[in-house]
């Protein structure tokens, strides 16, 4: 499969496999925060109630969570195109 075939082809792939993961680090990240909160949904930034450093820790996790899970899917699925077409996707 030529290099642009073979872009065009894992695009769809890539964007499913994004949307999952993101689905799946949402959750993580919910419950994650569940068990170290003691039980609060997490804040949002604008959450008059809640303080800068609970604001900033639900932050600073999320972004955490979610790249790790991103950085897992996106390396699986490149594993899994070199597994199927011989090549690494660009």
């Amino acid at each position: 499969m030529s290099g642009k075939l073979q872009k065009v082809a894992y695009k769809p792939v890539g964007l499913l496999l994004g949307i999952g993961a993101g689905a799946v680090a949402g959750f993580l990240f919910k419950e994650i925060w569940k068990l170290a909160s003691g039980g609060d949904d997490a804040p949002n930034a604008t959450d008059e109630d809640r303080g800068w450093g609970e604001i900033i820790a639900a932050a600073a996790l999320q972004g955490a969570i979610f790249a790790t899970v991103k950085a897992l899917v996106d390396r699986g699925g490149a594993t899994g195109v070199r597994k199927i077409t011989g090549t690494w996707p660009d």
